[in-house]
């Protein structure tokens, strides 16, 4: 498959990009190889530069439910463009998409919207911080909550030491504020919050993770770090930015019938338009300004442009219940076609699967947290990875990362899907 344009277009961004990509897993660097730059995106496909296609796994990192450019978002985006692009001003479409997400939600009843997930992750803490009157969090290994300094954050050598800056500018100050738990470990978790009784403000985690691959929470965690939070006063926050509106119209919470205190989400909300939100209980969102002291703003917060877009996805979404019906069996579908070849080929893999969310692991450990996630053999994902590009099928480039399906795949695509999955895992045991 030639790809000598986007090759081209790589070594130009790099002159002028750091790195070529203006978001790190996009360079391939976890895989090897160049890029491909997409040009153009319809139901399931992808097209790039080369003007090859692709079925796509990935569908934004999460939001395109309905497959890319649906008409019915195109027509909510183009009628929301000839009344200008930004205003800086209250609309009414932020007061009707408030209304739909508090009714689909379970846990929110008010909402602020805000640009991105990480813009949500990060106003989500400093609210908790703010209501608490406490400096501390905890956060999960392998969990993803955007750039923010207090995400940015290594574990430390045991469950009750502090983190350490996982990146360089972030400070030691804003480090002994993070506590870093393993996942599905509950007495990691109260160790934690023993050795620094009265001080957490928040527990933030991905109720299922999407980016250390799909890892789902065992049976009794989240009800665990429920109980927890409850008994210590601690704010407990859902990052439902991959899972909200994904795993049902009522996110993870609904699936798992665990209600947090504050959910974040992100792109879905906006149709895939730059988006994101905070919302939850009451007594805790209005502490936000003007309401309240804890200080958040943002000129393009509730863009006219995003809130058409995402007003039209979850109007639909809340609408036609079939979507997952849809979703799930494709899931299903998928998945069980991949644990057949991976049987018949006498490999010793792991597939981890969530509704519309699935992760094939190089590993033949069960995974359950970052750990056992990095026992993957990560060489022969590069090379399962590009083959799998070869044949037209465009992945997460990462063994850490979950896919995405969409209703626009139908049975053709996922036999196709299937079919290539078994040509891939051959050439991943090439040396």
């Amino acid at each position: 498959m030639n790809r000598e344009t986007s090759k081209n277009l790589f070594e130009r961004a790099q002159k002028f990009i750091p790195g070529g990509v203006n978001s790190p897993v996009r360079a391939f660097r976890a895989v090897g190889g160049s890029p491909v730059f997409i040009k153009s995106a319809k139901g399931p496909y992808v097209y790039d530069e080369d003007g090859n296609e692709y079925i796509e796994l990935i569908n934004s990192w999460g939001p395109m439910i309905l497959g890319h450019a649906h008409e019915l978002i195109q027509k909510a985006v183009s009628d929301a463009v000839q009344g200008s692009f930004s205003f800086g001003a209250p609309t009414r479409r932020e007061v009707e998409i408030a209304e739909l997400i508090t009714s689909m939600m379970p846990s929110i009843e008010k909402v602020r919207m805000v640009n991105s997930g990480t813009e949500a992750t990060m106003s989500a803490i400093r609210v908790a911080r703010g209501f608490t009157g406490r400096d501390k969090i905890i956060k999960f290994e392998g969990c993803y909550h955007g750039h923010g300094d207090s995400f940015l954050i290594a574990a430390g050598s045991g469950a009750i030491t502090h983190g350490a800056p996982d990146s360089p500018g972030v400070t030691k100050g804003v480090a002994s504020d993070t506590l870093t738990a393993p996942y599905n470990d509950l007495n990691a978790v109260q160790q934690l919050v023993d050795a620094n009784k009265g001080n957490v403000a928040a527990l933030i985690l991905e109720p299922v993770v999407g980016n250390m691959g799909c890892v789902l929470p065992e049976p009794g965690f989240l009800e665990g770090l429920r109980r927890i939070c409850d008994e210590e006063g601690i704010v407990l926050i859902f990052d439902e930015v991959m899972t909200g509106f994904r795993l049902s119209k009522g996110g993870a919470q609904q699936r798992f019938g665990i209600i947090p205190d504050l959910t974040t989400m992100g792109k879905i909300i906006g149709g895939g338009m730059p988006v994101g939100a905070y919302g939850g209980k009451a007594e805790i969102m209005n502490w936000v300004s003007p309401l309240g002291p804890v200080y958040q703003a943002g000129t393009l917060s509730g863009n006219p442009i995003a809130m058409a877009a995402g007003l039209a996805m979850l109007t639909y979404l809340n609408e036609h219940p079939e979507v997952y019906t849809t979703l799930e069996a494709s899931g299903e579908k998928l998945t069980n076609g991949f644990k057949n070849s991976i049987a018949k080929l006498g490999l010793d893999y792991t597939v981890n699967h969530i509704g519309s969310m699935f992760t094939l692991f190089f590993t033949n450990q069960t995974v359950t947290d970052f750990p056992s996630a990095k026992s993957s053999d990560l060489p022969a994902f590069g090379k399962y990875f590009h083959a799998m590009l070869d044949q037209g099928i465009y992945m997460g480039p990462s063994q850490f990362e979950s896919m995405f399906l969409s209703t626009a795949l139908e049975d053709q695509h996922i036999n196709r899907i299937i079919e290539a999955n078994e040509v891939a895992l051959k050439a991943s045991l090439n040396s």
